[in-house]
């Protein structure tokens, strides 16, 4: 009996009519000036810190040639100091890239520092156009959710634009 209570409320729920509609993301921010230049920023920041990390694996290459070529004639001790050494800095280069590019690394911040506030912007206007326009649902077809098919009319992601450039 509870099972068909439990049927005849779901599909009395879903019954109702919903309103959706579709957006692209992607497409939005990539008509928005202040995220291409905010993503240029980004592309040079990422750019300079793999360039010093590439310099420092350049240094680690050739120490590592010149402990292979030395160490026939190198003494147990001194063996061990360039091992050492070498170990250290390849630990060096991956904090570095841990630190630059890594979970919550300096990429990461830069990008809640610069791109953040954008999708906050874009967001907040999703939300405006689906309270005024009563939408019950709005799914991006950019990220995510796969949408095999949507119907062109359905997509509100120059409203969102509108919304944002007041064009």
């Amino acid at each position: 009996m509870k099972k068909w209570l439990f049927l005849l409320l779901l599909v009395a729920s879903t019954a109702q009519a919903q309103r959706y509609a579709v957006i692209d993301t992607r497409y939005i921010l990539s008509k928005l000036p202040e995220y291409t230049e905010a993503q240029k920023k980004l592309d040079a920041f990422s750019a300079q810190w793999q360039k010093e990390i590439d310099d420092k694996q350049v240094v680690l290459d050739q120490l590592y040639r010149n402990y292979e070529a030395e160490k026939v004639m190198l003494s147990e001790e001194l063996l061990k100091k360039r091992e050492d050494d070498l170990f250290n800095k390849e630990k060096e280069l991956r904090d570095l890239q841990k630190k630059r590019f890594g979970f919550e690394g300096d990429l990461f911040k830069r990008r809640q520092e610069l791109v953040k506030p954008i999708q906050d912007k874009v967001y907040n206007a999703v939300q405006k156009i689906a309270v005024s326009r009563q939408y019950d649902i709005i799914f991006d077809k950019s990220e995510g959710i796969t949408i095999i098919f949507a119907d062109p009319k359905l997509d509100r992601s120059d409203d969102v634009l509108r919304e944002l450039t007041g064009k």
